[in-house]
Formats: C-alpha cells, structure tokens, sequence
C-alpha cells in the first residue's frame, strides 16, 4: 500500500499529441510521440502502441501520463514522459484519455 502522499509526488497530467514518427530504432515497434502539455511545455514520449493506432489516428488526440520522471534515454531518444495505458487480452496498450476535451496541462487526481 501506498500512502496518499506517495500518490501526490506523481504528476499525472492531460496533453495532446501534436506529431507522430516511426521509433525506427527501437527494439520492439513503437512511436516517437510530441506531446503538448499546454504551460509545461512540448514533451516527448515512446510509446509502443503501434498494434492499436495509427500515426494519423494519435494526431490531436488527448492523453494521459505521468510527466515527473527524469528523462530516459532509449536508442537515441530521450523520453521525458510516461504515456498511460492499459495492457488488454492481448498486452496491447489501450491509451488512457478523458472523456471530454480538457485544457493541455490539467492535473490527474
């Protein structure tokens, strides 16, 4: 268990996703996502959720994720957020989004 202030040191925020790119250099398919967190900035972010969407599908789509972990370095790219899913049936990733439009840089809680 958790305690609610472990809870709140995470800072799970709504953003859209503004570009999409093949993650070439990845060892399993994935996207090169641009994410736009509104007043905390653009923010990239890997994601492997190639099997359920389209790079044209993900454009302008509002997401979820985590957005305080330090970057992490895949290949030759820094990710700078975590992009919230859940894995189905068959360990695909469904995104997480809101059910209605909200602003760029709205706090989870």
């Amino acid at each position: 268990m958790i305690s609610w202030d472990d809870f709140e040191k995470i800072d799970i925020r709504a953003g859209t996703i503004l570009e999409v790119r093949d993650f070439e250099k990845a060892k399993k398919p994935a996207y090169q996502l641009k994410i736009d967190f509104g007043e905390l900035g653009i923010k990239n972010s890997s994601a492997q959720i190639t099997t359920l969407y389209t790079k044209e599908s993900l454009i302008g789509m509002q997401v979820v994720a985590i957005i305080n972990f330090p970057p992490k370095q895949i290949a030759n790219f820094f990710s700078e957020c975590l992009v919230l899913g859940v894995y189905n049936q068959q360990n695909e990733v469904v995104l997480l989004n809101p059910s209605m439009p909200v602003t760029n840089g709205d706090k989870i809680g």
